[in-house]
């Protein structure tokens, strides 16, 4: 195998083209959280971007292999919490600026050379795959204050004319986003139930307006500069994510967005009303938790989503804008983190655990519950005699009516809003990973919703469990992991010596390689060899039925590093990078054996189709040969 004299160029990736269409692949999607993009020498300012010079170059690196590039949520977050998926619905995260573009005309050179310049020197992950998140936050602060100045001073006509008309378009979100920013300073925190005031806490949920109105005049003008950085700051990052995503179509990318389910602390205070008092959003116990996951995020009121008349109510107005605001910005599509939520969500009492016997039940699917039967839309009948209502066959019949009323979300808000934005039902990825009940199983179906199977989290004992190679469906988007899980050649390291491997290798050896030469010598090799399991493993994204493919960006490119822990906290997690030379780190890694040989597992996926598939596309096995 020839890797380190072979660039990855366009006649390569014409092959590996072809073969992901004789696979029927109709997407292949580079999942690469934004903190994760590479930066150019000497222009490390400490946190990844996609907006960029060395995300240019990752694009230019990926257009023609993979079609998409699947982002992280974007969202403003906390300087006590780097995770994307806390992060705010509207504002996007002014950490993806590029600083080193508000150096150039461009930008009226905003940001002086010498304050870049320091800014890189200074960063403490200078030379490390990683993003320093607490030094980045204080230099966007520090950088903020040069901008804004120089922005009142020297902006052009032009620039003042687009900031003006964002304000405009933006309005029903960027005022009370920047609103929180000054209150913050006002109170000395962060965290709105801390402020001792109990207006501002409840500013847009109290019924006295004329006191409300006039602390916000109060405010506004008291912290006018505070707002107007926050403001600008979320003009230029926006500015610059649409010339993004203009770069990324040229090159033949589409970029995926990411709703997380969670809704921040600038959120919750904006929104307050829209949400169920007392009650949070969580996963009930199971095989990884016998407490269940207290997530504690706030669930939108049911009676707030939608009108007797079956219209949108307030809150299903604000989903429809946000989900909106996504597909108009990400023609690629979004992916739905944890589409449950969205259709039969779990609930519990805050401050309790999500536990069954503390109170906890489905929004939906309680008809039992004394306080959640009101929404239930689920009856008695429906239920499964002797079942517990945490566990997945609790709901066991449904009504299409009543599939109607668990799909609503669904169908009003999320595929509206799609089909608004000039976009079908193709352009939603439906994260169902964990428990799926029957009446999210009966949505996904009704509107052909795709989800997601992960090769590595097949019970392998079970022949027909959905993670199988061989039982993976076409709608779906196919992976070895996400975002949470360690990379495939970790898990395989883990593998090995252990009993259990035993049924992981009868499912390869049935699904991959039932046709190959010297099976036992084969079968050998996944006992022993993990380089071998790990490679096997991502093959089979590429020869089951799925026609959409996602790989994290450490199982592509052989980073053997965890992207995030869950249950863990501290800057560890979510903050590992591409390296910045990363085409080079990539042969290096195909050379060990640890990243991603694409044309040869391309070709070991062609011949797990079967000798006559394998005969049809000799000549192509032949080509993926020569750049293997």
């Amino acid at each position: 195998m020839q890797t380190t004299d072979k660039k990855i160029n366009s006649s390569y990736k014409q092959i590996v083209k072809e073969a992901l269409g004789a696979l029927n692949k109709k997407n292949m999607a580079l999942i690469l959280h934004g903190v994760s993009f590479p930066s150019l020498l000497n222009e490390n300012t400490g946190f990844g971007t996609y907006n960029s010079n060395g995300a240019k170059e990752l694009m230019d690196f990926a257009g023609g292999m993979f079609n998409a590039i699947q982002l992280g949520p974007n969202g403003k977050t906390k300087p006590s919490d780097s995770s994307p998926y806390t992060g705010t619905v509207f504002s996007q995260n002014p950490l993806f600026m590029d600083l080193i573009s508000l150096t150039t005309p461009e930008y009226d050179n905003l940001l002086s050379a010498v304050t870049l310049e320091k800014i890189v020197k200074d960063n403490p992950k200078l030379y490390e795959n990683k993003a320093a998140y607490t030094y980045s936050i204080d230099v966007l602060n520090e950088v903020m204050d040069e901008v804004y100045e120089n922005y009142k001073l020297n902006a052009s006509d032009k620039m003042k004319e687009d900031f003006e008309k964002f304000k405009t378009e933006n309005a029903f979100w960027l005022d009370n986003d920047a609103l929180y920013e000054a209150f913050t300073l006002e109170h000395g925190s962060d965290y709105w139930p801390q402020w001792e005031n109990e207006l501002d806490r409840d500013l847009f949920s109290t019924w006295d307006r004329d006191k409300a109105n006039a602390r916000i005049k109060e405010i506004t003008e008291k912290y006018a500069d505070v707002i107007g950085k926050y403001k600008l700051a979320q003009f230029i990052t926006a500015q610059q994510s649409e010339k993004t995503r203009q770069y990324a179509k040229e090159h033949g990318l589409k970029m995926i967005a990411d709703r997380q389910v969670a809704f921040s602390d600038r959120d919750n205070w904006a929104y307050k009303s829209l949400f169920l008092d007392g009650w949070c959003l969580g996963c009930p116990p199971d095989y990884f938790s016998k407490d269940g996951q207290a997530w504690g995020f706030s669930v939108v009121d049911p009676e707030k989503m939608f009108n007797e008349d079956g219209n949108l109510g307030e809150a299903g107005e604000l989903l429809y804008k946000l989900y909106l605001k996504m597909f108009k910005e990400n023609p690629g599509g979004v992916r739905i983190d944890h589409t449950v939520g969205l259709i039969d969500p779990w609930v519990y009492k805050k401050g309790a655990l999500p536990k069954v016997e503390e109170g906890a039940g489905r929004l939906y699917s309680s008809p039992f519950h004394p306080e959640l039967k009101k929404y239930s839309i689920a009856r008695e009948d429906d239920t499964n005699n002797g079942v517990e209502p945490d566990k997945e066959k609790w709901i066991t019949k449904l009504d299409d009516e009543q599939i109607s009323r668990y799909g609503r979300t669904i169908e009003k808000i999320v595929i509206a809003a799609a089909k608004e934005a000039g976009l079908d039902k193709d352009a939603i990825v439906a994260e169902d990973l964990g428990t799926l009940t029957y009446p999210v199983v009966r949505v996904m179906e009704k509107y052909q919703l795709a989800g997601m199977k992960l090769v590595q989290f097949v019970v392998a004992e079970e022949k027909d469990h959905a993670y199988r190679c061989c039982n993976i469906t076409e709608n779906s988007w196919a992976m070895v992991g996400t975002h949470d899980n360690e990379p495939i050649r970790m898990w395989a390291q883990s593998m090995m010596g252990k009993a259990e491997l035993t049924p992981h290798v009868d499912n390869l050896m049935d699904d991959l390689y039932a046709n190959a030469e010297n099976r036992d010598a084969v079968r050998e090799r996944l006992y022993t060899d993990d380089k071998f399991l790990a490679f096997s493993k991502l093959v089979e994204i590429f020869a089951a039925k799925n026609e959409n493919v996602q790989i994290f960006f450490t199982d592509f490119f052989g980073i053997n590093e965890v992207y995030n822990r869950p249950g863990t906290s501290g800057d560890p997690n979510w903050t590992l990078r591409l390296p910045d030379h990363f085409e080079e780190f990539y042969e290096r890694r195909l050379e060990s054996g640890d990243a991603l040989n694409l044309p040869l597992a391309l070709i070991y996926a062609i011949k797990a189709r079967g000798n006559d598939f394998a005969a049809q596309n000799a000549e192509l096995i032949k080509k993926l040969e020569s750049i293997a």
